[in-house]
């Protein structure tokens, strides 16, 4: 029987993980949370049904954060059996646009199909309507001091 991997399964090691279901998808999720990008690292590539994004992702599951510093590192998120692509809040035109992620939702649809939401800072997103539940997040470089050295902090007020 296999278990299902834990957010605390990444630890010092590179991550590879994968998400069919709306749990799985909450700890790529979390573990996305707050990576950047920029606008020019996103591809839609309608033949394959596929959407990537390349992120400088912090590594949240890191355990040696207080030993080492506060690290990122570079992942592919990408999302598989996309129908459609749709965006709000972001302008295209600005290549030198920095965005950086905040969640990753799934609304289910009936059978497979629904649609995945990255929510962006700034109030912008990205709807990917998918025809079924399909993503996967790899590290992709050794990770690397974050620029400003602490963790990101969010107001909860």
């Amino acid at each position: 029987m296999q278990d299902d991997a834990r957010f605390e399964d990444g630890g010092e090691k590179p991550l590879n993980l994968g998400a069919f279901d709306g749990d799985d998808l909450k700890v790529l999720s979390a573990l996305a949370q707050d990576a950047v990008f920029p606008i020019s690292e996103m591809r839609w590539q309608a033949a394959e049904r596929r959407f990537a994004l390349l992120l400088n992702r912090f590594r949240w599951e890191d355990s040696g954060r207080d030993r080492h510093g506060a690290e990122r590192v570079q992942s592919i998120l990408v999302i598989e059996n996309v129908q459609r692509v749709a965006s709000q809040g972001i302008d295209r035109s600005d290549k030198e646009m920095i965005l950086s992620l905040l969640s990753i939702d799934w609304q289910e649809g009936e059978d497979a199909n629904g649609a995945l939401e990255l929510v962006l800072a700034g109030d912008g997103g990205i709807r990917l309507e998918v025809e079924a539940l399909e993503v996967s997040l790899r590290d992709v470089t050794r990770p690397y001091r974050a620029p400003s050295g602490k963790a990101p902090e969010h107001d909860l007020s």
